[in-house]
């Protein structure tokens, strides 16, 4: 039986591309002598950007900083949740410091979207989240840690936004994301790949997933699973024909979009675009106080 469609996933937050570079390495598609080529770049990422409007979403855009050459990937700039009808944002305390001074331009930005600012991680509290680690599934947030984010900023995040938050540790160097791993596609489908997570994680995942797309890790580092979900249509850079043929079977359609310029900072799809409709006691319940559940 087919799930019912993802609520969420028709509103998002994008960063143009303007000033994209390799600048350092802070993941494995990170090459100094591989730069992107910034007009290929731009046209990639606008051609991306009209599929998801022609497609019927909406999206918003925040002009990258030129100090921020990996601003374009908004899906880590922050979690962004309505709560009691209220615009919620918990920002992201990145890992590695090249990418924090992100921040100062977008909490403004969402504060103009009608999204109120709270914080992971400054003034020594709360430990690092990245917001690419983060996805509504079933009961709760289903969240990565390891390579970004850490369990004391997902325990921050549980008490933040008052949900349960179901966390999978991540090991595999490649999928250093949860959405590199991990896409929700309906109310009881995603596409996962146990290769990124711990024996517990990988078993937790499975579990969580009453219909899972099991990828290989092969599979998986196409970046299949950096996918954006519109309704029925996935949105997404790759997809090996085994993939291509499950969705379809399930009544899926699946528009490909080149971002390979983009796939030289480590991101694809999903990573240049942050959702801005997840509703709290729609797309997961609330929980009073916040719960982390880490599997052991």
């Amino acid at each position: 039986m087919a799930g019912q469609q993802l609520q969420w996933g028709r509103h998002y937050g994008a960063v143009r591309p303007d000033h994209f570079r390799v600048a350092y390495s802070i993941n494995p598609y990170m090459h100094l002598d591989v730069q992107p080529d910034s007009v290929r770049s731009r046209q990639q990422w606008e051609t991306m950007v009209a599929t998801l409007e022609r497609l019927g979403a909406t999206v918003e855009v925040l002009a990258q900083r030129p100090d921020a050459p990996d601003m374009v990937y908004a899906m880590n700039l922050g979690l962004a949740v309505t709560v009691a009808g209220q615009g919620r944002v918990v920002m992201s305390h990145m890992r590695h410091h090249q990418r924090r001074m992100e921040q100062l331009s977008a909490a403004p930005w969402f504060a103009s979207l009608g999204f109120a600012a709270s914080w992971v991680g400054r003034d020594g509290v709360g430990g690092h989240l990245e917001a690419g680690d983060v996805f509504p599934f079933g009961d709760a947030l289903v969240a990565g840690y390891g390579p970004r984010s850490d369990e004391l900023g997902l325990k921050a995040l549980a008490v933040e936004l008052g949900v349960r938050v179901r966390a999978l540790k991540i090991v595999h160097p490649a999928m250093y994301h949860l959405d590199l791993a991990f896409c929700p596609l309906d109310s009881t489908r995603a596409m996962v790949c146990p290769g990124a997570f711990d024996s517990a994680g990988a078993r937790a995942v499975l579990d969580l997933v009453p219909d899972p797309l099991v990828l290989t890790e092969a599979e998986a580092l196409t970046m299949c699973a950096n996918s954006v979900v519109i309704g029925r249509t996935v949105v997404m850079p790759a997809c090996p024909d085994r993939v291509r043929a499950r969705l379809e079977s399930w009544g899926f359609e699946v528009v490909l979009v080149d971002v390979a310029e983009l796939h030289k900072g480590g991101g694809s799809v999903r990573c240049l675009t942050n959702p801005l409709d997840i509703v709290v006691g729609r797309d997961l319940p609330s929980v009073p106080g916040g719960l982390l559940v880490v599997p052991s």
